[in-house]
């Protein structure tokens, strides 16, 4: 069971029962730097896994933040599934499933996480659904009396995840969203009730205006409705589920995987698969060569002792973000530290691909299947790379796909 949160850059340790727990207390705005991780008590798990049961928010209550969280104020198991179906009931386990296309193009077997058929087409969803179980846990018990703004910053499918989970519980929303975010993904905004702040940069100034502007608004006293780690801890606990099921998945199939494919921008998938997942699978972090903050930081990092206490000189902001996988533009990894970890957990590593394999894997992924954005096949075109290189063998691999074509 979850017991609390813990600040993996000064320890800092919060009790599950505090309500709002987002960020450390340690953190301020000349020290921001500062992520918190869910802390278990490694007690064996006593509600058995239903595999009958197809909503991961019911399934796997009893590993997450906000179940405990409930159950500390007086909830009782039976009130906090009724709880999950309320709120989280569109959720369901997605299929991880040989992929022939992809298996027949990179030579080997390839096993694919859909995440293109979730809620608004994408993983962000559990993200932000997770920190919402929480707030309503607070609002049922009385913990809350108003309900403040959500806000969140985004270019795309993060923003379309908030603003149909926020218009699920009526709950307003604040979205800042760089000046060329697609329009599609605007219209889905404006359908679900979300107030758009278009963001530009200023001359000179680095880092992600839209970042900034949402700073800025948690600052006011919105809650920050993010997918990023640091910004709120929160996000973490819906994000495992995508690796909970995958360790599942991979058990009932009897596959042995080399190794499993993710995509980085802010990094929260990332973190959150590798938390769920734990270590038996070496995990490879993917960006694009136009966008490479974390494999930039992570080699910076390596002849230096507690890289945690280094934060603003390892990770720095890209300078000119590009790509066509445009969903992972972040100038920066936000949960850098907690994939550092990870990596070294897992024996995993860190993968730029080119620009011509992040075409090659949207290209690919779209001729076999689902319909994906090219953000949401960036891991493939990581594994593309490595196939080309010669650092596979023959075993299977795990490549997730997170997005949906639009």
């Amino acid at each position: 069971m979850v017991i609390g949160l813990r600040c993996v850059v000064c320890g800092e340790e919060i009790e599950i029962s505090r309500a709002y727990s987002w960020t450390c207390g340690q953190a301020t705005d000349s020290d921001p730097f500062h992520v918190l991780e869910f802390v278990d008590d490694g007690a064996e798990h006593s509600i058995p896994i239903d595999v009958a049961e197809l909503n991961p928010f019911v399934r796997y209550r009893e590993r997450m933040g906000w179940w405990a969280f409930a159950r500390t104020h007086g909830m009782s198991d039976a009130e906090t599934v009724a709880l999950a179906r309320a709120v989280a009931g569109k959720f369901v386990v997605t299929p991880l499933q040989h992929h022939d296309g992809l298996s027949e193009s990179l030579g080997r077997p390839v096993w694919a996480k859909n995440e293109t058929i979730g809620v608004s087409g994408s993983h962000k969803s559990r993200h932000l659904v997770g920190i919402m179980l929480h707030l309503i846990v607070a609002e049922t018990v009385g913990l809350l009396n108003e309900r403040a703004p959500l806000a969140i910053s985004s270019c795309g499918n993060a923003a379309l995840a908030a603003a149909e989970v926020a218009a699920g519980q009526r709950w307003p929303l604040e979205v800042f969203v760089p000046t060329w975010m697609d329009d599609v993904f605007a219209s889905g905004l404006d359908a679900h009730g979300a107030t758009v702040n278009r963001c530009e940069r200023s001359d000179g100034v680095s880092g992600d205006p839209a970042m900034a502007a949402f700073r800025n608004a948690v600052a006011s006293g919105s809650v920050p409705f993010s997918v990023q780690g640091p910004a709120n801890a929160w996000c973490l606990d819906g994000g495992r589920t995508i690796g909970w099921e995958i360790h599942d998945q991979l058990n009932a199939e009897n596959v042995n995987p080399q190794s499993i494919y993710v995509q980085v921008g802010g990094g929260a998938l990332a973190t959150s698969l590798a938390l769920g997942l734990g270590n038996c699978i070496p995990l490879v972090v993917v960006q694009a060569e136009g966008c490479a903050p974390l494999d930039r930081a992570l080699r910076a990092a390596r002849d230096v002792d507690s890289p945690e206490h280094h934060w603003s000189e390892i990770m720095t902001p890209w300078e000119e973000p590009t790509s066509l996988a445009d969903g992972i533009l972040d100038d920066e990894t936000y949960d850098w530290i907690s994939i550092s970890r990870a990596l070294q957990r897992s024996g995993g590593r860190s993968v730029v691909a080119s620009e011509a394999d992040i075409v090659r894997a949207r290209d690919i992924v779209n001729v076999f299947g689902p319909p994906t954005s090219a953000t949401g096949s960036a891991g493939v075109a990581g594994a593309i790379t490595e196939v080309d290189s010669g650092v596979l063998d023959d075993r299977p691999i795990v490549v997730v796909l997170s997005g949906a074509a639009r």
